[in-house]
């Protein structure tokens, strides 16, 4: 499980590493790792890094630094490198005399010869003739979109781009996209990642991210926010042992769809089949549809017929009338652990006599998009974080927010981040699969706020598989891809689980 810490707690830390490691140590430490993985990009685009051209966007302060002298390393190796300066005045004047005594070239972004845009005849030839660009324009104190003249030469990059720390233009806690920004290829960062790597446009605008060690790891407190490694999910799936049988694995009950509307019913019951090997006991009006498509399923008609139970998966076209709401206070006076979903949530937001109908320890997720959190506590906002994390404690349940960059949050606190480089399942039916899956993990006993991190990383890997034809991993564009439906992302569930075990 990998940690992600907020700027303040990286700074914190680095600030206690400065009394044991000289500041500029730290920073080449930094630089060097920056060199190591452009001239790796370099080799795999140009098949090496002497003779060729790097382009360093320098803006002011530390991170402008960082490039500097990550040009430094690569002037070593034999690159070309030539620094466009954006702030003449507050670039770092270290690396800056590090970089001209290496033989680098120093020009400004706004220098003699500037065409219509702005930009200097010296800076447009070297983003035209570079073969690698490194991203030094801002840090971690920045906020907003790129200034226009920075904006012109990111637009002008037709290489890869490294970044250093973060793209530039992202916003390093929310990780918003609000403005011009950089698409980084690939974003190294030093210590451990930051919330932009991982949150909304800033994970796709990170590419692949490198953590570099600087030395600050015995320093850092808590990660703020966690991820789970396909490595993680493997470890944590639930596979039968010789002792066990279709009881002790997880009964799970499904409570969706209807008879005019059944695919929801379909799709979270076939979830909850192909998750686990334990049992799925249907209870709805779409049990004949629902038998007809999953024969192992032991289907009624009614949630009060539906025998024993280990959790509940409730809500996905259930419909918000009487007989919606009844099904949903009947599960939830169950005891046992439920995820609600779609109706679900609309008749807890529309009816708060529905939450007294709950056991204070009875295990609740609650899965909303961003109408059905808005219905429910109020609109996201930016920081999909603080917005998940307050409803979580507000009504002590797990909250699993959807989005490209799905955000669960535990009531004590704890934030569980799923990203995506792709909106597969950003299709009608996906999210009624993801309620089988959670509930059928709730039903084999596992931590609610872990299970709801393990389905929702299973189900962006099955929507992938299922867009690339179900061969390999996560591809890193979507050349070869097609757009799929939520039952060819179910299908693709069993070897999505047979992927994530192979990485355990």
């Amino acid at each position: 499980m990998q940690g992600v810490w907020t700027p303040e707690q990286i700074r914190a830390a680095e600030a206690e590493l400065f009394g044991e490691v000289p500041e500029p140590v730290v920073m080449r430490r930094a630089a060097y790792a920056v060199a190591l993985h452009g001239s790796r990009l370099l080799a795999e685009s140009c098949g090496t890094t002497s003779g060729r051209h790097v382009t360093l966007l320098v803006g002011g302060g530390n991170n402008g630094g960082d490039a500097l002298w990550a040009g430094v390393y690569l002037r070593r190796r034999g690159a070309g490198v030539t620094a466009v300066l954006l702030s003449p005045d507050k670039a770092h004047p270290e690396g800056l005399a590090a970089l001209r005594r290496a033989g680098g070239r120093v020009v400004e972004a706004e220098g003699p010869g500037a065409d219509t845009a702005g930009i200097g005849a010296g800076a447009a030839d070297a983003v035209q003739r570079a073969d690698l660009v490194v991203d030094g324009i801002v840090g971690l104190a920045a906020h907003g979109g790129l200034r226009p003249v920075a904006a012109e030469l990111v637009e002008r990059v037709t290489v890869p781009i490294v970044s250093v720390d973060l793209p530039s233009g992202v916003d390093p806690i929310t990780g918003a996209v609000d403005g011009p920004a950089v698409p980084a290829e690939l974003t190294v960062t030093f210590g451990g990642r930051k919330p932009c790597h991982v949150l909304s446009g800033g994970a796709v605008r990170s590419g692949s991210v490198a953590v570099a060690g600087i030395g600050v790891d015995e320093h850092l407190p808590a990660p703020e926010l966690y991820v789970l490694e396909r490595a993680d999910v493997g470890a944590y799936w639930p596979i039968p042992s010789p002792a066990d049988d279709k009881y002790s694995q997880g009964v799970v009950g499904v409570a969706a769809g209807s008879a005019t509307f059944p695919g929801a019913a379909v799709l979270a019951a076939g979830a909850a089949v192909q998750a686990t090997s334990g049992m799925v006991r249907y209870a709805g009006p779409a049990a004949d549809v629902v038998r007809s498509h999953w024969p192992e399923v032991v289907a009624t008609g009614s949630v009060t017929d539906a025998g024993r139970v280990q959790s509940w998966a409730v809500g996905p076209g259930v419909g918000t009338g009487g007989s919606g709401r009844e099904v949903m206070r009947y599960v939830l006076e169950s005891g046992r652990p439920v995820c609600a979903d779609a109706d679900a949530i609309t008749l807890l937001a529309e009816d708060s006599t529905l939450w007294d109908s709950r056991d204070p320890e009875t295990p609740l997720v609650l899965t909303p998009h961003d109408g059905e959190f808005a219905r429910l506590a109020g609109d996201v906002g930016a920081d999909r974080v603080a917005a998940a994390r307050d409803a979580a404690q507000r009504f002590d349940a797990v909250l699993l927010l959807k989005g490209n960059t799905t955000v669960i949050a535990a009531p004590d606190g704890r934030v569980l981040v799923n990203a995506s480089a792709h909106a597969w399942p950003a299709t009608a039916g996906s999210g009624d699969v993801l309620t089988g899956l959670i509930g059928a993990l709730l039903a084999s006993g596992m931590d609610p706020w872990l299970a709801c991190g393990c389905a929702a990383h299973l189900h962006s890997a099955a929507a992938e598989l299922a867009a690339f034809g179900g061969a390999g991993q996560a591809a890193p564009s979507a050349e070869g891809a097609a757009p799929i439906g939520a039952s060819a992302l179910l299908s693709a569930v069993p070897a999505a689980i047979r992927e994530v075990r192979a990485a355990a």
